[in-house]
């Protein structure tokens, strides 16, 4: 069986704008970063239950993935970062969400906010990761929070929900209605006007919330800020142009490079599900038969049924993603079409992840109801990766528009 990607797409190699005659060259040279992800994953495993039990990931953990520059892969090259392919990071994030969701999640959370520093100003950037570049965000694009303008920039107010890594982060995306007095400026089109600000972790505080059913490692807790002055600088509009010239940057596409991490980590989890029960198929029988689980015909099916619906689901997700990136690299053409097979192929993965999970807990029986069973806590997780945004079931009939000619109402698309 295979399982990995082809070797084009493993590889760091930086996504370069054809448009652009010269790049910045990163900090650090790219390494393959998916062999970095598959190293980590005996450090992930000695500390999966701690992660559990304390709801966030250990120092230890966050530390050896900002070392082996996971936790900023789309970070652009002009501020230091590898500025990867949505294909490369969907190896590593699958790689290591395959070992565990909650750090497969954290990192995939952490990549995705390093790919909106691409509309602060060049020299913010840099600023904020460091050299050699070691960028730890976190953060929301929903507009949670209250910005007053004030000389040189805002006085910010808010509590943001599911802020997954805030506990190692060290700037933390927060995103706000623009207010003035007591009512929200509006734009030209009457909407309230949103910036999103960058924050100093240090300059919040973790609000104690993140109690939950799956992914307790990620440490997704409320991150509350009372009254902290954000320069001018530090805001962005991610509705309007980023600051960087890369495909990863395009507004209509940015939703498509984010999201294929997300799916990457609910198609790992689904890997690791099934992993888990092969191993446990090996070993176990039932309450009713002693018959080893591998040796009945009903888990065979039940496990090749699983093993297809996440290998077609991950190739649809590589297939297209890696197609919609051509078409913006390419500069050329209306982008829409590639994009929407893009997102379709993604809300789909990860409902196809669940599905496939599914299938491999209930062909367990009873043995996987148990915390000591890996799969339980895949069951867990999964369910829960699939409320992200990404998988919402409305995308598929904005996907359905697209396909029947019809204008979608997210602008995205």
């Amino acid at each position: 069986m295979v399982h990995s990607l082809p070797d084009k797409f493993v590889h760091a190699k930086p996504v370069r704008n054809r448009n652009v005659a010269t790049d910045t060259a990163p900090a650090q040279p790219p390494t393959d970063v998916l062999a970095a992800a598959q190293a980590l994953a005996p450090l992930i495993l000695a500390h999966r239950d701690e992660a559990e039990a304390i709801r966030h990931l250990p120092r230890e953990v966050a530390d050896a993935l900002a070392a082996s520059g996971l936790l900023q892969l789309y970070l652009p090259r002009a501020m230091g970062g590898p500025e990867l392919s949505p294909l490369t990071v969907f190896a590593a994030i699958e790689a290591l969400s395959r070992v565990d969701g909650s750090a497969g999640w954290c990192a995939m959370i952490a990549c995705n906010i390093s790919a909106f520093a691409g509309w602060l100003p060049t020299e913010v950037g840099r600023a904020f990761a460091g050299s050699p570049a070691d960028f730890r965000g976190a953060g929301s694009v929903r507009p949670q929070g209250r910005a007053y303008p004030v000389g040189g920039g805002y006085r910010v107010r808010g509590s943001w929900d599911f802020t997954s890594g805030v506990h190692h982060a060290e700037w933390v995306m927060c995103t706000c209605v623009v207010m003035d007095g007591d009512r929200p400026v509006r734009s030209e089109t009457g909407a309230p006007q949103i910036r999103t600000m960058w924050v100093p972790a240090t300059q919040g505080r973790i609000a104690d919330t993140w109690s939950v059913v799956g992914m307790r490692g990620t440490g997704s807790h409320d991150f509350v800020v009372e009254d902290v002055f954000v320069p001018e600088t530090h805001c962005v509009w991610l509705a309007g142009p980023p600051s960087q010239p890369g495909p990863l940057y395009h507004p209509r596409l940015i939703s498509s490079v984010v999201w294929t991490a997300t799916a990457a980590n609910a198609l790992g989890i689904a890997r690791g599900a099934i992993d888990a029960f092969v191993a446990m198929a090996s070993q176990a029988g039932s309450t009713m038969s002693t018959t080893l689980l591998r040796d009945r015909a009903l888990v065979q099916t039940r496990v090749a049924e699983a093993e297809a619906i996440v290998q077609a689901a991950r190739a649809y997700v590589i297939s297209a993603a890696g197609e919609a990136l051509d078409v913006v690299s390419g500069g050329t053409g209306d982008p829409g079409p590639a994009i929407a097979q893009a997102r379709l192929a993604i809300t789909h993965g990860m409902h196809e992840a669940v599905r496939a999970v599914d299938l491999v807990f209930h062909a367990a029986g009873t043995n996987a109801v148990y915390t000591r069973n890996p799969l339980e806590r895949c069951f867990r997780d999964v369910h829960v990766a699939v409320q992200h945004a990404a998988g919402l079931p409305g995308h598929y009939e904005s996907a359905g528009k697209v396909l029947l000619g019809l204008r979608p109402t997210d602008s995205g698309w």
